[in-house]
């Protein structure tokens, strides 16, 4: 120090220049970490096994959720440098191929959510929509259809075939009444598929009580959270490996639905909630 003040270099300006704490300056002198540092270390280990628990799909903003509901103390721009600094990174989004056929003799339906798949606190079971998407394995196509509740994003009902008949988007609806046993008549919404808008599926939707609505035809906007449920899941599951079997997929896709999507992962529209919790929430 007093050789660096004879020499006329003042350790305060130097900092000043290199945009350094004079803190850790001395804590890098002397090999201590300091208290900022030691706090990073702690983060970073907490970051770490937020990301490895959501299937190393969360980015900063969902970890930062995550870290915040543990009670973890800290904001989201540290979380995303934190993350950065240690090579984590969420998953993005792809682009998805259309599945819809659109039958032009099927009877004209109304849209009955006109865009509207915002959180409804008003209850659960009052609208539900569903799509198709296709997964490649070795041995084909494999189709898996669903029916989301728009008030918590939860799957209700889902339905995995080798086909894209209607019997697999009757399937996935008689699963979710039969496990929702809704009380009151529910909207399902969909896009013009000849599968959703056959007289067979209509005749099924009847017998359930169910009121059928449909988009407008090639306005992917008009069934947006079934898209985007299945932008999700390709994302976060589907796109990562190869398939080698249907069997295979079938299992893996049961264990994304049931144990993380609608338990655990946590949904900016719902508040940072799942939908599990979401649903607990609006029936306490």
């Amino acid at each position: 120090m007093e050789a660096e003040k004879r020499a006329g270099h003042s350790i305060k300006r130097a900092c000043e220049l290199m945009k350094v704490s004079r803190a850790a300056y001395y804590a890098r002198r002397t090999g201590t970490p300091g208290p900022r540092a030691v706090r990073d270390a702690e983060l970073t280990e907490q970051i770490t096994a937020v990301h490895t628990r959501s299937w190393g799909t969360y980015g900063a903003p969902r970890v930062h959720a995550a870290l915040r509901r543990d009670g973890a103390a800290c904001g989201r721009r540290r979380v995303a440098r934190l993350m950065r600094a240690a090579g984590l990174a969420g998953v993005h989004r792809r682009r998805r191929h259309l599945t819809t056929v659109p039958d032009l003799r099927a009877a004209t339906r109304p849209d009955l959510i006109a865009r509207g798949f915002q959180p409804d606190p008003a209850g659960l079971d009052a609208r539900w929509c569903g799509d198709i998407t296709y997964i490649p394995t070795d041995e084909g196509w494999l189709y898996l259809a669903t029916v989301i509740d728009i008030a918590s994003r939860r799957v209700v009902g889902w339905e995995t075939a080798d086909h894209m008949r209607t019997d697999l988007v009757a399937d996935a609806l008689t699963a979710a009444c039969r496990q929702r046993r809704p009380k009151r008549s529910v909207i399902f919404h969909s896009d013009r598929g000849s599968q959703y808008t056959s007289q067979k599926f209509a005749a099924l939707a009847d017998q359930f009580g169910v009121r059928l609505s449909v988009g407008r035809t090639g306005q992917c906007w008009d069934n947006a959270l079934a898209e985007s449920f299945f932008a999700t899941i390709k994302r976060e599951l589907l796109d990562t490996i190869t398939w080698t079997t249907r069997a295979t997929a079938r299992t893996a896709i049961f264990d994304f639905i049931e144990s993380w999507y609608n338990l655990n992962r946590l949904h900016s529209s719902l508040g940072y909630l799942s939908p599990a919790d979401y649903e607990t929430a609006l029936t306490a």
